[in-house]
């Protein structure tokens, strides 16, 4: 089945040229240029993923990325940011309020189309993975996609679910940033990328609710994560 993405980016010029490109490759491609009319196809239509910019004329990209995760509708819509804002702090607000991934640009559109089918891969149901994981009252439903904390849905991007999931998969086991990448099937990290320790950072927050418990997500320093074993946590 052919995925279908929404491009909402003001930038004429680069939206006919990455649209085109992505139809090139197998992908239907819908553009608007505005976050109103981004809303309206979002509202009348069904896509895999979207590509959003940051600098719209009628608001900005972070605000809608909120909005979006916060209707039940697109909670978990993977969403890839591209902006040509360049600094290490708009990565990590992005990907802090619920982008699984970010683009600057300029961009060449293999690393587009790329990270594309990454953010789609992640995203996919994997039926050899069908199972569920329980850890007291953390509960992991590889089929259905869901984390559930006491029998109640956390509230988790694709990409973050497959991070838990990854290191859920090994409880116990160190898993550096590497392996981690390689597991997800993604791209490699660039140079000073610390998008992993924002991800892990939010599920955290997501699923180790109770201050007094002991940790579930363990950073090891110098080495990367562990995902802690259920009597050591519970």
């Amino acid at each position: 089945m052919t995925s279908r993405l929404l491009l909402i980016d003001d930038d004429l010029r680069l939206t006919d040229m990455v649209g085109a490109y992505l139809r090139h490759n197998g992908f239907e491609v819908e553009a608007a240029g505005s976050l109103a009319a981004g809303r309206e196809r979002l509202a009348h239509g069904s896509f895999d993923a979207l590509l959003l910019d940051l600098m719209l004329p009628d608001g900005d990209g972070l605000d809608f990325t909120r909005e979006l995760r916060s209707q039940a509708r697109t909670r978990r819509l993977p969403l890839l940011m591209l902006t040509a804002r360049g600094e290490p702090l708009d990565r990590i607000v992005g990907l802090e309020i619920g982008a699984d991934d970010y683009l600057p640009k300029p961009f060449e559109p293999r690393e587009l189309l790329a990270r594309v089918k990454a953010l789609l891969r992640r995203a996919a149901p994997d039926d050899a993975d069908d199972g569920l994981l329980v850890f007291g009252r953390l509960e992991i439903d590889l089929g259905a996609r869901q984390a559930r904390l006491d029998g109640q849905a956390c509230e988790l991007t694709s990409h973050q679910f497959e991070l838990l999931s990854v290191l859920a998969q090994s409880p116990g086991r160190v898993l550096t940033r590497d392996q981690i990448m390689d597991s997800l099937k993604g791209h490699p990290l660039e140079a000073f990328d610390r998008s992993i320790d924002v991800h892990i950072s939010r599920i955290r927050a997501v699923i180790e609710d109770d201050p007094k418990a002991p940790k579930r997500v363990l950073t090891v320093r110098g080495a990367g994560y562990v995902f802690t074993r259920k009597q050591d946590a519970d």
